[in-house]
Formats: structure tokens, sequence, C-alpha cells
């Protein structure tokens, strides 16, 4: 589904890119109207494309062939084109780099497209649309610019092509260096070939910077820092959200009908995206995320959704836009998420463990955000408290029943005892005696109501003897340990039972609202990998650790699901799950670096 398409972005926007070709992009945030969307329609959602003028087998049979890499540990693309006796090359990037002492990420995409052999012919074509492809522009042609008007803001491309050729899609031979430089908002007012080849320089040292910056493992080190910059691109700096994935409606499974909005920032996945930024060492991000905590939570009382927008919007009423075909004509295609006004009651031990780093480091100390979240930890342990043993519709969002999910129970535990460390920090001894109480009654109950026996392995949920691979972080929570003969009991009762043909492990096999889940979610394979290496059981979680990292989709990039048999990638991408998912387990599995 997603093979060979790359993602570049500045932490204000992100784009997909395949085969030349803008497939995916949002403005003036992630989260609006796409402007170019072939992903999801390719009559009516745009097209920026630069490509050779001839198919891949035309007539004569001269074909061409296309290669995709990164600029090494950058978001850069490059895309190069190669037939008989010519070929050129497309590097792709969002600039971000810093200025005047802030982050300059100007809602600007850059093309610079160089010849590299021969006299290769080549076809531009730009026609955005907005309002989800219900919207087209008027068009009108400048000096060295192409203006598109009637959006929300004024849409330019400055390049040094020819303009006639761009705005009729007329072929054209390259026999220099052409530069498109695509803005939203502010144009650009500078020299065009100067500006882009230094933004090309500036924003290619600003990504291996913040590479360098961070910690990897020994082993995997190329996949680790792939998914590490994806996971960066999914932070939008504004206001420290964390989304989950860059799309909407790319469908799960064929057929299936599971096509959501992951635009918005869970605050699930943020946790453990967070959890992983944390280990990478990227303390920035942290802090950024905290003060989008602190402004949505005030002081932790009231209740929490599952979700929200990027601004803090509550309100993510999901739409079906009819007009448009969907991914392979497999829709529906929906804006907004329902799961905003679900019950899912594992919000708040996982408030607790987002922000649980910053309050515990004492380099953190006095740092903005900080000061007052001692309160804001109360508030979520006496949330947790009251909601203890009340049923939600658990992380995998049901929208037809509702139990106590061994899940939301595993958080409240894990969001308890770290409430535990910071009220010993902070000098707040009420706060330590009430998260020990929640731990010992989450405890209790796990132990009483969510263990069977006889299967050997948690439950799904209290009273309920089907399976969830989600039970898996009870190790990872640190509820179980790897030494426990109760958790290999429980990996390999999980394993036996969610495991597909392909040796990918799905959520669950029991009808939810859309029937059995037929494809492997991504980072449940990851947390049994992870699971199986605590467990004692390394030969194993390499072997299949190698197996899912040989399905990425030729640039290292992962989507949300796997589809049975062939393993190809499915649903929204890139998953910053799937990418949190492959960062822990390659930590986990690494040869230490002493």
């Amino acid at each position: 589904m997603v093979a060979a398409t790359g993602l570049i972005g500045n932490c204000s926007f992100n784009a997909l890119i395949r085969d030349g070709r803008v497939v995916w992009l949002c403005w003036p945030r992630p989260d609006s109207s796409f402007v170019f969307g072939e992903l999801l329609d390719r009559d009516r959602a745009g097209v920026y494309a630069i490509e050779p003028a001839i198919d891949h087998a035309d007539a004569a049979g001269q074909g061409y062939d296309t290669t995709v890499s990164y600029v090494e540990n950058t978001n850069i693309l490059r895309t190069v084109f190669r037939g008989d006796g010519w070929a050129f090359e497309v590097l792709d990037f969002a600039p971000r780099f810093e200025l005047f002492n802030r982050w300059y990420r100007p809602k600007t995409l850059v093309r610079i497209v160089r010849p590299i052999e021969g006299e290769p012919r080549i076809r531009v074509q730009c026609k955005p649309v907005y309002d989800y492809g219900r919207q087209e522009p008027q068009v009108w042609s400048s000096s060295n610019h192409i203006q598109f008007g009637g959006f929300p803001a004024p849409l330019r491309l400055t390049t040094n092509a020819s303009l006639t050729y761009v705005r009729d899609g007329t072929p054209f031979l390259l026999t220099r260096d052409l530069h498109f430089v695509l803005t939203w908002g502010e144009p650009l007012e500078a020299p065009l070939e100067e500006t882009a080849e230094t933004f090309l320089v500036q924003t290619r040292d600003s990504w291996r910077h913040w590479v360098k910056s961070g910690r990897i493992p020994r082993d995997w080190q190329p996949e680790v820092i792939r998914s590490a910059l994806a996971l960066k691109l999914h932070q939008f700096d504004d206001t420290g959200a964390l989304l989950a994935a860059t799309t909407t409606s790319l469908p799960e499974s064929p057929g299936s009908g599971r096509t959501w909005d992951y635009r918005y920032c869970w605050l699930r996945d943020a946790y453990f995206t967070i959890d992983a930024f944390e280990r990478l060492g990227y303390a920035e991000e942290m802090e950024n995320f905290l003060l989008y905590l602190r402004n949505l939570c005030g002081d932790g009382q009231r209740e929490f959704q599952p979700v929200y927008g990027i601004d803090l919007a509550a309100d993510l009423e999901e739409s079906i836009l009819d007009h448009l075909s969907g991914f392979e004509g497999e829709g529906p295609v929906r804006i907004g998420n329902q799961a905003y006004a679900q019950i899912q009651h594992d919000v708040y031990g996982e408030l607790i463990l987002s922000m649980s780093r910053l309050l515990l480091d004492t380099r953190f100390r006095g740092a903005e955000g900080i000061d007052g979240a001692g309160r804001l930890v109360e508030g979520l342990v006496s949330q947790i408290d009251r909601k203890l043993l009340e049923p939600d519709a658990g992380l995998w969002e049901l929208r037809g029943s509702q139990f106590v999910h061994t899940f939301t129970l595993l958080t409240h535990w894990a969001g308890a005892r770290r409430a535990v460390d910071i009220a010993q920090v902070l000098g707040l001894p009420d706060l330590g005696a009430r998260a020990r109480s929640v731990m010992a009654r989450a405890s209790d109950y796990l132990w009483q109501e969510c263990w069977n026996e006889q299967i050997g392995s948690f439950t799904q949920a209290a009273g309920r003897d089907n399976l969830d691979a989600s039970s898996l972080l009870a190790l990872h929570f640190g509820f179980l340990r790897g030494d426990d003969p109760r958790a290999a009991r429980m990996v390999d009762a999980i394993q036996r039972q969610l495991e597909l043909p392909n040796g990918m492990l799905r959520r669950y096999d029991v009808e939810d609202d859309f029937g059995v889940p037929d494809a492997a979610f991504t980072v449940c394979t990851f947390w049994l990998v992870d699971a199986l290496s605590m467990v004692g059981r390394q030969s194993d979680a390499r072997e299949l650790f190698e197996s899912v990292l040989a399905r990425n989709n030729g640039l290292g990039l992962f989507a949300e699901d796997l589809l049975m048999g062939c393993g190809t990638q499915s649903g929204n991408f890139p998953q910053t799950y799937s990418h949190v998912g492959l960062i822990n387990a390659a930590f986990r599995l690494s040869r230490s670096w002493d």
C-alpha cells in the first residue's frame, strides 16, 4: 500500500512523496484539508508531480526505473529516475533549521530537480485543491511564479522552469537544475536558486545535528534513526501535540470499513511516543509535550477525552466525505474521529507516565511547565482512584461495548506506581499514600478478575476469556517480571492464540463492531518481540524482529497494519505506534555498547 512512499516535513506540516508525486500534503496544519491528496482520490484530490514524460514502458519499450532513498540521517527525500541514456533526480524537503534563535519551519515545500545524465524529458504538473477536493483555485501567472487564489491563504509556486510548461503540463527537456518553491501564506521574496540551495544545506545539517544529539542502540542503527526521524515529524512544534499518524482513512485491510482519521493527539499514543523519545535521549520533545498537557489538563480534576486536536480542540466530530473514492476505491473517507466522545480511562495513568521523567529528573527543575505539575499528578491519581473499576471502551476503542479492560487496569497501576516516586521526590506524603492504595487495588483486581489460570494469561477484560495482545504490556509496565513463570505462560498463550500464519500478531480474535480483525497490528508484533526477549526467548525474539523489519516499505517506514498472508503494509501511514515499537524492541535486543 505505501511501498517506497517517503515522509518529509518540518514539524509544522508533513507531506508524502511517491515516485515524484506529492500524494499527501495538508495545509496550513497537519489536520487541515489536503492541498494534494492523491492517496484518497486520483481524480479529485489535486496533483503535484515531477516525473519523466514517458510511461514506465512506452510504445517503444523504452521505460525507466525509479529509486527512492533518504539523504542519510535526514528527512530529505531523493528520487532518481533513470532511462536509456538519461537520468535525473528530485530532492524533496520542508525547510527546518534554527534562525535568530528560533526554529524556522515555514509552510514551504522545496523541490530541486537536477539532470544526472543526458537530456531527460520531464513533465511537471501542479494543480492544488482545497476543502478536501471540493474547491479549485483561480490560477494566474506572474513573472516567475504561478499564483493559486481563492483558498484560505495565498498559494504560490515560484520556479525557474517555464511557467507555461508547468501550467499546461507540457513535456520539456531538463537541461539545467530547476527549483520549485511552493508556499502557503507568505510567498518567497528572495533569490530562488540561492535560497533553495541554502535551505537544502541548512535543513540537511539541522537534521543530522538532531540525530547526533540522541542515543541509539549498537545494532539496527539505520532502522532506529529512521523511526526517530519519523516520530519527530509527528510532533506539532507550535503546541507540542503529538499526532498518531500523518494520514486519514487508509483502510486497515481491504473491505474492512476500518478507515479512521489519525491526525490528532491521542494521549495514549503520545505516552508511548514520549517513552521512545526518553529512550532515545531527546528531552526537548518531552518538554514540548508537557506544555501541551499542562495547557490541556489544568489541575487534572476534570474528566479527559482519549484524543484531542493538536490545538487542544475537544470536538472532533466525525463525518464522511462521500465525494472522495478513498484509497484504491476503499472508502469511506472520514475526517474527525468519534473516539473523542468515548470513555477510555487509561488516559489518566498515561498522563502521569508521560510527565514523570521530567518531574523525577533534577535537571528539569525550574523548566517551563514544571511548576504546578505536582498538583496535576494529584488530580490524576484521584481520577484513577474514582474510576478504577469503571468499564470503558479500552485502547482499541470499541464502539459498541464497554468492559473493565486489563490494559486500562495496567495503566492505572503503572501511573499510580510512578506517582509514588513523584510524591517522594516532591515531598507530597498524602499523594504517595493514595497512590499506593490505588496500586494495591488495581493489582488485586487484575489477579482476581483478569488472570485466567486455566489459560495461563490475562484476558482482555474482567469476566471474559478471550486474549488481547495489549496484555503483553504487563511486562513493559513492570507489573510482571520476565522471570515470573506466569509471564512466560502468558506470552506463550497470547502468541498461540493471536499469531497469524505470517508470524505477525493481531490485536484480538473476537468480533467487534466491524467483524473479526483480519490484519496484524504492527506494534503488537513489536510488543511480542519485546516480551519474548524479557522472558528469555532471545533467539525467537530476534528472528521475529528481523521478520517484521523486512516488511518495511523500502524506506524504513511502517503503517499501522500488516495484512495476513503476504504481510503487505496497510492502514494509516506512517504510524507512530509502529515506530515506537521498533525503537523499543531494537534497544531491548541490541548488544550493549560495552
